[in-house]
């Protein structure tokens, strides 16, 4: 009798060792494996690329215990043509299980992250996004002696409607990544995304009365907003941001202004309005700001992009009453 209880308690030993050795292999491998500089194996690093898609970010990620977001970029870097990817930059990717990105071309420095980071995973806020084509910049057209040659515009994230798909798909994303926050992430989105939606009727309210809606921007950031609220963009005074315009392209531009009544002129907060004021000078229009929310504070407000688009709207309606 007593040697049919050892065995029985030797039995029972074995099966709790056996399942307390299963036990210890249930914790997801995704947030261990990058358990570096002490962070808790139970974090989950999210890193966004730049700021718009870390604005989309913490609101999905809002309230959510366990579930870090940092942007990789300065908050006051931009939009992300060609930016070079630099080493502090990669320190954070290191030390990241998600890497949410905007995607549509915007970040070019992609091959040199998943090449050196193949594990890491990554997140396409453009995912299945219709893109509106641009003219790709003159002078690469001449270097590369190609007719009609034509590039995606990225900047989905300024007109609202895109804004919000982004939202939906970096939430989609996030929870197939992470089933553990998927009912949370859904939750925050759709939250969100009726902010986002309130703001759009409000701004289509405010703007479709208005008659002449010709306007020139200063770069292509914003075809998505203006097919969204039905502005005409006659004319673009920078292709690429941050290369003056030539004096022939300058007086292009003006011609075009009065051929066309156009009725504002717009600069941006993150660029030199020199050519603006140049064209303003030869026109007579006043200059305008309007802001494709790609820099502000990293401060974690989630209000931030719906503060900058109401502010938008509010130099819409002065410029084009």
């Amino acid at each position: 009798m007593f040697t049919k209880i050892l065995k029985v308690v030797s039995l029972t030993l074995i099966v709790i060792l056996i399942v307390s050795g299963c036990a210890g292999k249930t914790e997801g491998p995704k947030r261990a494996e990058n358990n570096k500089n002490n962070t808790s194996a139970e974090q989950l690093n999210i890193v966004t690329s730049f700021y718009p898609i870390y604005l989309h970010t913490i609101n999905i990620t809002k309230n959510i215990p366990d579930v870090s977001v940092v942007n990789m970029t300065e908050p006051q870097t931009g939009c992300l043509h060609d930016y070079s990817i630099t080493t502090e930059d990669m320190k954070k990717l290191e030390n990241a299980h998600i890497f949410v990105i905007n995607g549509a071309g915007m970040e070019a420095f992609m091959d040199k992250v998943v090449k050196q980071l193949p594990d890491l995973k990554i997140v396409e806020a453009s995912m299945d996004m219709e893109l509106i084509g641009q003219q790709a910049d003159k002078h690469k057209k001449d270097e590369e002696k190609e007719e009609n040659e034509e590039e995606l515009n990225a900047h989905v994230w300024v007109s609202i409607s895109g804004a919000i798909e982004q939202v939906q798909n970096i939430a989609e994303q996030l929870a197939v990544l992470d089933p553990e926050h998927a009912q949370q992430y859904r939750d925050n989105t759709r939250l969100y995304v009726k902010k986002l939606e309130d703001l759009r009727e409000r701004m289509h309210n405010e703007l479709d009365p208005i008659k002449n809606k010709n306007i020139v921007t200063f770069h292509e950031a914003f075809p998505y907003f203006a097919k969204e609220f039905n502005l005409n963009i006659k004319a673009v005074i920078e292709r690429e941001p941050g290369t003056e315009p030539s004096a022939q392209e300058l007086a292009e531009t003006i011609q075009i202004i009065k051929k066309s009544k156009v009725k504002a002129l717009f600069a941006e907060p993150q660029y030199s309005a020199k050519a603006a004021e140049t064209i303003a000078k030869e026109t007579g229009l006043k200059i305008y700001i309007l802001d494709p929310v790609v820099t502000g504070e990293a401060n974690g407000d989630t209000d931030a992009y719906i503060k900058a688009m109401e502010k938008n709207l509010e130099t819409l309606k002065e410029a084009l009453k």
